[in-house]
């Protein structure tokens, strides 16, 4: 492969829709996660959805490209830091109750608290924390993996 293939730019639809492609996956993913949030996984899906949506940002604009269109991107290590926290308080938190990690609350029978008909609990809270956690790690490791070698770097 020579020097000129190796620089080649995305095409132009690839970078149209890299950059529109975030906003949907976010929606999808708040959906994912409100609609299924009593079952295992879904925080996890929906990280990994929004990743690939941040990974085609940083394919098709590069790295630097990446940030200046997503500033929210450099955020990313805080992001997966609050994710393992609230994800960590959210399953120990029982413990200090007496209940056994990753219990629910409100228990079973007791009152919820709704905003629509999406009720708030902590499956909920251990789904955005895991959320939270793919995500930051997954555009942290895409950020470095995107830097040039030499370039504000060791």
């Amino acid at each position: 492969m020579s020097a000129r293939e190796e620089h080649v730019p995305p095409d132009s639809v690839v970078r149209v829709v890299a950059r529109l492609l975030p906003g949907p996956s976010l929606m999808f993913a708040a959906a994912l996660i409100a609609k299924g949030y009593a079952e295992v996984g879904d925080g996890f899906a929906a990280g990994v959805i929004v990743a690939l949506a941040i990974a085609l940002v940083y394919v098709a604009l590069g790295a630097e490209g990446a940030e200046a269109a997503l500033p929210v991107l450099r955020h990313a290590p805080g992001l997966a830091v609050g994710g393992l926290l609230l994800a960590l308080a959210t399953g120990f938190f029982p413990l200090a109750l007496g209940e056994p990690p990753l219990s629910h609350r409100p228990a079973p029978g007791e009152h919820v608290v709704t905003v629509g008909a999406l009720e708030l609990f902590t499956p909920l809270l251990l789904d955005l924390g895991v959320f939270l956690l793919v995500v930051g790690v997954l555009t942290t490791l895409l950020h470095q993996l995107g830097r040039r070698p030499g370039v504000g770097g060791r």
